[in-house]
């Protein structure tokens, strides 16, 4: 299935309306789409205790917010979306919170499997997943190879996530070309570097909710030259009208690379 002839099942289980079909040709028209757009998805246990619930119940109305902003991204044209799902700090929280989310990790894959491969999207994952539950990685494992070639959209979940790991992991596979006599030092670019690190483009637009200013270990070496977009709205709340503000804001930035204006 190529992206031309893609599936218009709906990821969310709800028909697209003729008035967000027209706002998402008009941000086509309007300007550049983003090709990879990377999120922080914060504030689901803020959003629970405003409203008296335990921080699980955010954690699953952010699974909402995943499933519109995912369906979104791939109708507007967005060819890659990584997502901040658990960091390594993360597994500092409480158990009970700690297996909650496992266990919501598990039955979303399962759940939105289908969905995601009907619709031509690639499924990928970040981070040190070894450490993840046995069935919850079986699961994620079956589910990227399903999804292999798919090629509408990469989705990338950021799972027990550090980006100092990252960084690490990938100096020591450096390291080890040296040691092998395939590399030398000196000729180390930031191209092997980039190679070394996940497969995919730097991030145009890493998106933060919550509020909170800082970048929480993410995607360090990639997001040198993204464009910062911050917002107060919790993650439970963020959906695919704060994602077409964010493109715009987007859409509106001029981006020089450190260049001066023509």
């Amino acid at each position: 299935m190529t992206a031309e002839t893609v599936s218009p099942v709906s990821l969310t289980g709800k028909a697209q309306t003729r008035e967000d079909a027209e706002e998402q040709a008009a941000l086509q028209r309007r300007g550049e789409i983003p090709n990879h757009i990377a999120i922080i998805m914060d504030g689901n246990g803020r959003w629970a205790r405003a409203r008296g619930n335990a921080r699980v119940k955010g954690h699953h109305e952010g699974v909402e917010s995943v499933r519109d902003i995912v369906e979104a991204c791939a109708q507007v044209g967005v060819k890659y979306l990584t997502l901040y799902t658990f960091s390594t700090e993360n597994w500092q929280r409480p158990e009970r919170e700690v297996n909650a989310l496992m266990k919501l990790l598990l039955h979303t894959i399962r759940r939105e499997r289908a969905r995601l491969h009907e619709n031509n999207i690639r499924l990928r994952s970040i981070g040190d997943v070894a450490k993840l539950p046995k069935s919850a990685l079986r699961e994620l494992n079956a589910a990227m190879d399903e999804m292999a070639n798919n090629s509408r959209m990469t989705l990338t979940l950021a799972l027990s996530y550090s980006g100092r790991w990252e960084i690490t992991q990938a100096m020591q596979d450096l390291a080890a070309q040296v040691q092998q006599g395939t590399l030398t030092p000196a000729d180390i670019t930031e191209e092997d570097i980039s190679h070394a690190l996940a497969d995919m483009p730097d991030p145009d637009l890493l998106i933060r909710t919550g509020g909170e200013y800082r970048i929480s270990n993410f995607l360090l070496w990639q997001i040198a030259y993204a464009e910062l977009y911050i917002t107060d709205v919790f993650w439970p709340d963020f959906r695919r009208q704060q994602l077409y503000s964010a493109i715009r804001n987007f859409q509106d930035r001029d981006r020089r690379f450190g260049k001066v204006d023509t």
